[in-house]
């Protein structure tokens, strides 16, 4: 019998899948980092998650809230110092994937994390890009997980961290010499970029779901891959591990998790 599932925990557990022993990650807060600890305690266990204040090869045992919570580095193998962090570690290209997530996307995968509205007279005004535009252009590889709905825009109110730029070669045309995002994950489907455009094109399909659920929430018009998979449904043992690391989060943080 198939488990059930919420929408957030298969796009956290294919998001978890996405990821290799082998890997050198740079984890984002919230549904990043849960799906990188994911990895980490079921396929994974070689996994070497990098956090922004500094944390390398952190294994924390609940969440953290964020990139200065004390959890990172009491369980890290070392902590350095933020510049060395980004100019040696980032810039130097040691990061295999980034894992990011954003307040708005576009087709081509650029994210918005600084203000929905006007940048002189916002509607919301977000955290801001952090590290993260540094991370767009730095890692190998960037991996997005955000679940689809109104942050799936047709035209971003502010580019926060470069995806695909325009589409096309626009990356390379700016001097960019790493792949940029190369899969995006959501709730309802996964989404990977055309090789010719870069518009991000969905190549597989989450049990359950219609192509007009995913039209309604995307503010594009979605394109589909000549092949299109279903997404294999989370295991029993996958979402155990993810249910009991968010439960000991719980306990650790109380509301604020």
């Amino acid at each position: 019998m198939t488990a059930t599932y919420t929408p957030n925990e298969i796009m956290t557990v294919v998001a978890a899948r996405a990821l290799k022993n082998s890997d050198v990650l740079f984890v984002g807060i919230g549904a990043p980092s849960a799906a990188s600890n994911l990895a980490r305690l079921t396929h994974a266990p070689n996994i070497t998650l990098i956090y922004e204040s500094g944390t390398i090869e952190t294994k924390p045992s609940v969440l953290p809230l964020s990139i200065g919570d004390g959890e990172l580095c009491d369980t890290a193998l070392t902590t350095v110092a933020v510049p060395e962090m980004f100019r040696y570690w980032l810039q130097g290209g040691r990061i295999t994937v980034g894992f990011l997530g954003g307040a708005q996307i576009d087709k081509y995968a650029n994210l918005n994390t600084t203000v929905v509205g006007s940048y002189d007279a916002p509607k919301v005004r977000l955290p801001g890009g952090g590290g993260a535009p540094e991370i767009s252009n730095s890692c190998a590889e960037i991996f997005i997980i955000m679940p689809q709905g109104r942050g799936f825009v047709k035209k971003l109110d502010f580019i926060t961290s470069l995806g695909h730029g325009e589409g096309d070669d626009h990356r390379q045309r700016l001097g960019v010499k790493t792949k940029g995002p190369t899969r995006l994950i959501t709730d309802l489907c996964i989404f990977e970029p055309d090789p010719a455009t870069k518009e991000m094109t969905v190549t597989s399909i989450h049990p359950g779901v219609t192509c007009d659920q995913i039209q309604e929430n995307t503010g594009w018009t979605v394109r589909y891959a000549n092949t299109v998979a279903e997404t294999a449904p989370p295991t029993a043992k996958e979402l155990e591990v993810l249910r009991d690391l968010h439960a000991r989060t719980k306990r650790a943080h109380g509301e604020a998790a």
